[in-house]
């Protein structure tokens, strides 16, 4: 059975149990036949005794034909295609008159029978049923009636009947099986295309799709869920590759600034300042590929497994306190004011831990991107069952036809090469986007050019 194809499986399964039902329908068909076919034998029978009854005058020491004549005439005294048998005895089973057609033969005298009972047996060769009747007088047995016919006609109807069902019985199923490979063809067809299409797929070829079949039933089903899954694995390869690239990209720069230092270093002897200088230099771009590093880290640590998140009521104030904490020096050295808007305290359900990393990407970006002497406000408000967290600067901004792609890993804004002091990789708000995706944050950005940025945590309240 393993080595069957789908469409000879389906073929099987179609044939055994229509060979069932087949089986069930031809049995019906057969029983009904011949029950109907031996109960009017039956009913034949029960009509020429109570015809015969009335031709038998019983007294208490006797029984005797009324009319010995008529007993003696038409069907019964010749042996016809169909003829009945007669036969008439004492209570004892002694021969008082028979038909002539039963000639040297006679009917088979049963002494057990007291009740109008069916038996069946040979004359002559060739099956007869008989039914035996007793005859009463004043609740006495004086004797018996019994009439037999032949079954032979009955017998060949239902002979006839049941080779016609044996030797149909095979050509139907024969003649559903081609059908039903038939029929399993065409329905496995899409799963043909699914086969081709699959194998047509290769890491250099991800466009082709299954087409659907216009029925949408299972197999379109099968077939869109295929389609769906093919985008999706296309979208993350495509995502790999970009990070691949992106990520050599970005750690291939400062390994040419620090690879460029060093050979300007050992071209010439240097007094200990120049030296000074360009080992800080190094120093600076060692401490920006561990920084990168660290993040391509965290991101592939998000690609690839699940996170077991710690969920626990935290409260907002604190969270921000901590942050602000942690980026004043960093403020203090440009000037920049960070402000705290909130008038409540506020608290939420989600894993710290993540949460932390989120903020304090979103503050250094707004530090980072703010100018001197600005201003860096994270603002907290309450709106119905949802907690709302903003951090707003006066910076530099983004143009409206950027701001749907700098969430994407590596993307840094046209505006922020405009100003070469400003350092960074372009993935921090990229890992803030996906673990808002684990925690079910809702993140948005709002921004104008040169007059400031907006992100935006929208956090549903589960307590």
């Amino acid at each position: 059975m393993n080595k069957f194809s789908l469409k000879n499986r389906i073929a099987f399964y179609y044939i055994i149990s229509a060979a069932m039902l087949i089986f069930v329908v031809f049995f019906s068909i057969y029983t009904i036949v011949s029950l109907t076919v031996f109960n009017n034998v039956n009913n034949e029978i029960n009509s020429e005794i109570k015809e015969n009854i009335e031709r038998i005058k019983i007294s208490e020491n006797a029984i005797q034909l009324t009319d010995k004549d008529d007993w003696m005439q038409g069907e019964h005294n010749e042996v016809s295609v169909d003829p009945i048998f007669l036969q008439l005895t004492n209570s004892v089973g002694t021969i008082i008159e028979k038909s002539e057609n039963l000639k040297k033969h006679t009917l088979i005298f049963n002494y057990k029978v007291l009740k109008n009972k069916e038996t069946n047996f040979k004359l002559s060769g060739k099956y007869v049923r008989q039914i035996q009747v007793p005859l009463f007088f004043k609740n006495k047995i004086s004797g018996y009636l019994i009439v037999a016919v032949s079954l032979g006609e009955a017998i060949n109807v239902v002979d006839n009947l049941k080779n016609i069902l044996f030797i149909l019985f095979p050509i139907v199923l024969l003649l559903l099986f081609f059908v039903a490979q038939f029929i399993a063809g065409r329905s496995i067809k899409p799963i043909n295309s699914i086969i081709t299409t699959s194998n047509a797929i290769t890491n250099d070829n991800l466009k082709s799709r299954i087409e659907l079949p216009k029925n949408k039933d299972e197999l379109f089903i099968l077939s869109q869920t295929i389609n769906n899954l093919l985008d999706r694995i296309e979208a993350t390869i495509d995502r790999e590759k970009q990070f691949t690239s992106d990520a050599s990209h970005e750690l291939r720069t400062p390994l040419a600034v620090i690879k460029g230092t060093l050979e300007v270093l050992i071209r010439k002897p240097r007094n200990t300042e120049e030296y000074q200088q360009k080992i800080n230099l190094c120093i600076s771009e060692v401490d920006r590929i561990n920084n990168l590093v660290d993040q391509l880290l965290l991101l592939a640590r998000f690609e690839n497994q699940k996170q077991s998140l710690n969920i626990e009521k935290i409260c907002l104030n604190d969270c921000i306190k901590d942050a602000i904490k942690r980026f004043e020096n960093k403020a203090n050295k440009r000037n920049l004011t960070l402000i705290e808007n909130y008038s409540n305290d506020y608290f939420v359900e989600t894993d710290i831990y993540f949460f932390s990393i989120i903020l304090n990407n979103l503050i250094s970006n707004a530090l980072k991107y703010s100018k001197d002497n600005g201003r860096v406000e994270v603002v907290i408000e309450k709106i119905k069952s949802t907690t709302i967290l903003k951090v707003v600067d006066n910076g530099i901004g983004i143009a409206p036809n950027e701001l749907d792609k700098v969430f994407n890993s590596f993307y840094r804004t046209s505006n922020s090469t405009n100003y070469p002091e400003i350092k960074g990789t372009g993935l921090g708000l990229s890992i803030a986007k996906r673990l808002c995706a684990i925690l079910l944050i809702e993140i948005e950005i709002f921004s104008e050019q040169n007059n400031g940025t907006t992100l935006k945590l929208s956090i549903l309240d589960k307590f």
